[in-house]
This record gives C-alpha cells, sequence and structure tokens, in this order.
C-alpha cells in the first residue's frame, strides 16, 4: 500500500473528519466566547470594580527611554522589558468565565439528555427467538 493511499485512507476516517469539524466549531465558539467575555462580562465587570483595566497593569522591569509614554504598547515597542501581570489577571479571568460558561452549557445538555424519553425496546420476533433457541441447545451439546 502506497503512502498516498495509506493518507488517503487515514485522512477519510471518521475519527479525523469529526476531529476537523469539531476544531472549526471551536474556533467559532472561541470568537463567540471571545465576545461575550470581552463585550459583555468584562464591561460590567470593570464597572463593579471601579472600572479597572486589568491590562494597563504591568511594571517596567529595566530603565525607560526619555520621552516614553507609560504604557504597555509604548514601553513594549521601546524594547523595554515589562511585567504585564494584568494581561494574565485579564486572560484568567477570561478563562475562569469561559470555564463556567462551558460548565452550565454541559449541565444543561445533561439534564436535555435525562428529560428525552427512552424507546420501549423493541420487541424481539419469534423465529429469531426460535434460532437463538436452537443455537444455544447446539452449544450446550443437548
Amino acid at each position: 500500500m502506497g503512502m498516498l493511499s495509506e493518507f488517503r485512507e487515514f485522512a477519510v476516517k471518521g475519527n479525523v473528519i469529526d476531529l476537523a469539524v469539531g476544531v472549526i466549531i471551536g474556533a467559532a465558539f472561541g470568537k463567540i466566547v471571545d465576545s461575550i467575555v470581552g463585550d459583555v462580562i468584562m464591561p460590567i465587570v470593570g464597572a463593579i470594580f471601579g472600572k479597572l483595566d486589568f491590562s494597563a497593569m504591568f511594571i517596567p522591569l529595566g530603565p525607560v527611554p526619555s520621552g516614553t509614554a507609560m504604557t504597555l504598547d509604548a514601553l513594549k515597542k521601546a524594547g523595554v522589558p515589562v511585567l504585564a501581570y494584568g494581561n494574565f489577571i485579564t486572560v484568567a479571568v477570561n478563562f475562569l468565565i469561559l470555564a463556567f460558561i462551558i460548565f452550565l452549557m454541559v449541565k444543561q445538555i445533561n439534564r436535555l439528555k435525562r428529560e428525552t424519553p427512552v424507546a420501549a425496546p423493541a420487541v424481539t420476533p419469534e423465529d429469531v427467538v426460535l434460532l437463538r433457541e436452537i443455537r444455544d441447545s447446539l452449544r450446550s451439546g443437548r
């Protein structure tokens, strides 16, 4: 089997296609969650905590050239090493919010699964029951 045919067989397996679909949907879902966090939740958090902008929290770790503005972008452009702990706080808060949203979604999906009525098992036809009895009697040597 040539390498090309092996690759084609691998690429068309259900798991690979399912994974690709999952990655695409995950990327789209990530954009939705980023919008929810950045455009809806973080402004509310900022309003509650006195309009804190976590991304503006940093500590310069080197000498700041004269005339450089004391903003994170300006310091990075000037090549000053900066401990941007505010960005870390923002990412951590975004992660916690995302994890909570996913938890709520999974909880809701599980609730919906429990509420879905389970169909009664189908009645086995008599000929199948008879064939099973014949098979079992032959196996037991009767």
